[in-house]
């Protein structure tokens, strides 16, 4: 599925939001080495605690080490456990690698919060749609676009949603929001040409100039819309479509073929 790639920024500001440190700058704009270095400065000044703690977790966070992140937000959490910004974070950081309940179990908590931002919500939205509870799905992204009308981001997570929904136009008309929020992003642009094909009833067109690979990846996520809706035929058809197109064995749409045909 192309959704969100989640949430890479750090990126929250507190109910009384403290000035960003030279630490704090230099992780936002993807200095991490200059960040490390100032962070063994002040050890070696002598600071501990929150001060070498947070931004190290801060670090981990937005260089993608997620596991070492999650680690470090929780212990901070466990002295501060209602720390608007740690818990978006551990939510996000548990949903990249996969462990759902604990995400859900943080986005719960950073929702709560007065403080709690846009990606608080989208992530929570996100939760929901893997739970298959729309309502709150609904819910999420709407508190996520009052907070950040101008993100494309939620409006593309609501497209996908209304997609897995099989609500083909509400996906188009959340997604052609999106696109025109950020025009230049291939993979709204993918979900909005989903979007539409569900609403036409016919499979993805191949694109000038499109690789045989990007298509069968397109074909693949039209299959897996399809029979997230019930749509068995449209799904077997987008599946043998997307091994076709490929130029060779793409297994993850031989895969999913397979589990319609039984043959797994």
């Amino acid at each position: 599925m192309m959704l969100v790639t989640l949430w890479a920024a750090v990126a929250l500001a507190a109910a009384v939001p403290a000035a960003p440190s030279e630490i704090d700058r230099a992780i936002a704009m993807g200095r991490f080495d200059q960040a490390r270095l100032m962070i063994a400065a002040k050890v070696k000044a002598g600071a501990t605690g929150d001060a070498i703690e947070r931004p190290l977790a801060a670090l981990a966070f937005a260089a993608g080490r997620n596991e070492e992140a999650l680690a470090r937000l929780e212990a901070l959490l466990r002295v501060t456990p209602d720390d608007a910004l740690l818990l978006e974070q551990a939510t996000i950081a548990a949903f990249r690698i996969g462990k759902k309940d604990v995400a859900a179990r943080h986005a719960e908590r950073a929702t709560r919060h007065p403080a709690a931002s846009w990606r608080a919500w989208n992530a929570k939205g996100v939760l929901a749609d893997g739970a298959r509870d729309w309502a709150e799905a609904d819910r999420a992204y709407a508190r996520a676009a009052a907070l950040a009308p101008d993100q494309a981001e939620i409006a593309n997570n609501l497209g996908w949603s209304r997609l897995l929904r099989g609500d083909w136009p509400g996906a188009a008309e959340a997604l052609a929001r999106a696109a025109a929020l950020k025009p230049a992003a291939v993979r709204i642009a993918n979900n909005l040409d989903l979007a539409r094909v569900g609403l036409a009833g016919d499979l993805p067109a191949r694109r000038a100039g499109e690789s045989s690979a990007a298509y069968a990846a397109r074909l693949n996520d039209a299959g897996v819309a399809a029979l997230a809706r019930g749509d068995a035929r449209r799904a077997r058809a987008a599946f043998s479509r997307a091994i076709e197109a490929s130029g060779r064995w793409y297994a993850r749409a031989d895969n999913n073929l397979a589990l319609i045909e039984g043959r797994q």
